[in-house]
């Protein structure tokens, strides 16, 4: 069986101060997961993407909340949404009081990363890569006080190659 190389990346290649959302409104999850679609650039101009996006990532709560504890939650759709962008991209929401979100510690999340990605293999990568980040109980404090964008990025950036 032969191996498919996927191509190394950064998590902070993956995301722009353009897909940063500091101060969520949404009352609930799926107000949320709205806010955060709309900070996807690829479907900046395609309503029908939107929805396309909003119902598959409802689709996958319903399996199991993407809400992981600590705060922290990953939506993500189940599988890869094929043609809807071209390379992965990470949308980073944070909400100032957090909203439930069926997490295993029922603690409300306030750090949101939404992750689209163009394939099945990239999906898993970058879900992994932020899950082991996630862990990291200093990283999450900062990225709650992160007054800029571009200061949640380079926290990213100095997480992955710390």
């Amino acid at each position: 069986m032969t191996e498919v190389s996927i191509p190394r990346f950064e998590l902070g290649s993956l995301i722009s101060p353009e897909t940063i959302e500091l101060d969520l409104k949404g009352a609930n999850s799926d107000e949320v997961l709205q806010e955060l679609i709309e900070k996807v650039p690829a479907i900046a101009d395609e309503p029908e993407s939107k929805k396309r996006l909003l119902r598959a990532l409802r689709e996958r709560e319903k399996l199991c909340s993407t809400g992981v504890g600590d705060g922290v939650a990953f939506p993500h759709c189940r599988n890869a949404l094929i043609g809807l962008v071209q390379k992965p991209v990470i949308v980073f929401g944070r909400h100032s009081q957090g909203v439930p979100y069926g997490a295993v510690d029922n603690e409300p999340a306030k750090l949101f990363f939404l992750l689209v990605a163009p394939t099945v293999s990239q999906h898993l990568q970058v879900l992994a890569r932020l899950g082991r980040l996630l862990r990291n109980p200093r990283l999450r404090k900062e990225l709650l006080i992160a007054e800029r964008p571009e200061r949640v990025i380079q926290l990213l950036g100095d997480a992955e190659r710390g």
